[in-house]
C-alpha cells in the first residue's frame, strides 16, 4: 500500500484534534475525548463508503483497490473499536443546554448503530459465513452509517454543526452517505460498467477458463489486472472480482479462470453457459510486470497463476527477445493435474528462452522456500526482483525469508486477491463480549 494513502488517512482522522484541543481548557478532558472518539468513527466510517464506490482515482492514492480493500476492513475495524469506546466512555458535558426530542431520538439510534455495526462487523470477520449472505447484510453498513450521522447531529456537544470541527465532521458524513447511496444505483444506467457474453468455457486443471467477448466496445485493460463482474444467472447474480487471465488484446475479449472454492464460485462453474450475459466493472489493480534490472522471480500460489499467464503471454508469447531480463516462474500446486494453464505455460517456456517454469506439487512433498528458489535460479538475491500471488500464509513465509536472505523489502511486490478476510475472530469475539458485560455491569 502506498505510504500517501496511509499518511492522509491518519491526517485526516488527527485533524479533528486542532479544535478538540482548545476545547479542552473549558470542557471536561475525558467526556471531550469520547466525542472525539465518536468523531473518528464517523471519519472511518465514511471513508470505508468511499473505497466502496471504486470510482476512479481511488486506487492511485492506496496503489491498487486491492490495498484499498484491505484499508477499507482496517477502517472499518477502526470504527467498530472507536464506536466501543465512545460508548464506553462517558462523553456527557454540562453546561451544554437542554434535551431535546430530537436529541433523545439521536441517542436511541446511536444505540441501534453500535449494535447493529457490532453485528455487521464479526459477519464480515467471520469469513466461515457464505459469501452472498456476507454481501447481502454488508449493504447494511450504510443504513447504520446514516444513524450515526443523525445520532452526530442531534446530540448535545460542545461546538455547533457549523463550527470548522463541527463543519469538517459534516463534509464526511454527507460524502460518506452520498457515496453510499452511489453504491445502490444500479449498473449500467449509473454506474460505468460493460456488457459481455460468455463465448467459450473449458476446464483447466481444477479449474475452469470463462471466455467472454463484448457486446460493445469492451474494456481496456494490463496484464496482471482484475475486474468486478456479474453473471446474469438465475442461481446467481452477484459481483465478484475475478483476475483477467490473458493479456490484452485488440478485440477486447477477456479470460476468467475460475476455481470453485466458495459456494459463489461453485455456483457459477455449474450454471454459467456459453450464451449468458455478463456485465463487467473495471479493469482495476496495480499489480505490474516489475520494471527493474536482474532476475525476476514471480511465486504463484494456485489459483494465484492468473496474473502471471496475463504476464508471460504479454511479455513473451510468440517471441524470442534476448534482452530481456530472465524469469522464472515457481508455480505451487497439490498435484500437476490440479495446476490450471500448465500447458499454456509450459509452451512459452518452451518456445523462449529466457522464461522458465518450476512446478512444485506438494503432494510430493515439494513445498516451496525462498532458499531453494535462490539456489534454483543461482541469482543475486540483492539484485532480484519478486513477485508472488496466493494465500497470504505462504507469502508471509516466503517474504520474511527472502528479507532475511538480503532482498529489498521494496522488490517484494504481491497482490492481496482476498477481498474479505478475518483478523483472529475469537480475540475480536472474546474482547467484544468482555466490553459488553463490563458497560452492562457500569449501567
Amino acid at each position: 500500500m502506498r505510504s500517501f494513502g496511509i499518511v492522509l488517512v491518519i491526517a485526516l482522522i488527527l485533524t479533528p484534534l486542532i479544535w478538540i484541543m482548545p476545547l479542552a481548557q473549558k470542557h471536561d478532558i475525558t467526556a471531550l475525548f469520547s466525542q472525539y472518539l465518536g468523531i473518528v468513527a464517523l471519519i472511518a466510517m465514511a471513508l470505508t463508503q468511499v473505497i466502496a464506490t471504486r470510482v476512479p482515482g481511488i486506487e492511485p492514492i492506496f496503489g491498487g483497490l486491492d490495498r484499498g480493500y484491505v484499508l477499507h476492513k482496517w477502517l472499518g475495524i477502526t470504527a467498530m473499536v472507536s464506536i466501543l469506546l465512545h460508548d464506553t466512555i462517558d462523553a456527557e458535558m454540562d453546561g451544554l443546554g437542554r434535551e431535546t426530542g430530537l436529541s433523545d431520538l439521536a441517542e436511541t439510534l446511536g444505540e441501534i448503530s453500535l449494535y447493529g455495526l457490532l453485528i455487521l462487523v464479526i459477519i464480515t470477520i467471520t469469513t466461515f459465513i457464505p459469501y452472498h449472505l456476507w454481501k447481502w447484510t454488508h449493504k447494511l453498513m450504510g443504513t447504520f452509517f446514516a444513524f450515526s450521522f443523525f445520532h452526530y447531529f442531534f446530540i448535545l456537544k460542545p461546538f455547533a454543526n457549523l463550527d470548522p470541527l463541527g463543519a469538517y465532521t459534516l463534509v464526511f458524513c454527507i460524502v460518506g452517505l452520498l457515496s453510499y447511496c452511489y453504491t445502490l444505483l444500479p449498473e449500467n444506467k449509473f454506474r460505468l460498467c460493460h456488457r459481455y457474453e460468455v463465448e467459450k468455457i473449458e476446464a483447466t486443471g481444477d479449474a475452469f477458463a470463462v471466455s467472454l467477448k463484448p457486446e460493445g466496445r469492451g474494456i481496456s485493460h494490463l496484464a496482471g489486472q482484475f475486474v468486478f463482474v456479474d453473471f446474469k444467472t438465475e442461481e446467481s447474480r452477484e459481483t465478484h472480482p475475478f483476475t483477467i487471465s490473458q493479456a490484452p488484446n485488440q478485440n477486447r475479449s477477456l479470460r476468467l479462470t475460475i476455481k470453485p472454492l466458495g459456494s459463489h464460485t461453485s455456483r457459477l462453474t455449474k450454471n454459467i453457459k456459453p450464451s449468458t450475459k455478463v456485465k463487467v466493472q473495471g479493469a482495476f489493480g496495480h499489480f505490474r510486470k516489475p520494471n527493474t534490472k536482474g532476475t525476476e522471480i514471480w511465486i504463484a500460489g494456485g489459483i494465484g497463476i492468473t496474473p502471471f499467464i496475463a504476464w508471460a503471454q504479454d511479455r513473451f508469447h510468440g517471441t524470442q527477445i534476448s534482452d530481456e531480463n530472465p524469469v522464472h516462474l515457481f508455480y505451487a500446486v497439490k498435484s500437476r493435474e490440479q495446476a490450471a494453464h500448465l500447458h499454456e505455460l509450459e509452451a512459452i517456456a518452451a518456445a523462449t528462452p529466457q522464461f522458465h517454469l518450476h512446478l512444485y506439487e506438494s503432494a510430493k512433498n515439494h513445498r516451496l522456500s525462498a532458499q531453494e528458489i535462490v539456489h534454483t535460479t543461482d541469482a543475486e538475491v540483492e539484485e532480484t526482483s519478486v513477485a508472488f500471488c496466493g494465500p497470504s500464509g505462504l507469502r508471509e513465509s516466503l517474504r520474511k525469508d527472502f528479507i532475511r536472505l538480503g532482498l529489498p523489502k521494496k522488490r517484494f511486490a504481491f497482490e492481496e486477491f482476498e477481498i474479505r478476510s478475518g483478523i483472529g475472530l475469537w480475540a475480536f469475539v472474546s474482547w467484544a463480549a468482555r466490553h459488553y458485560v463490563d458497560h452492562k455491569s457500569k449501567t
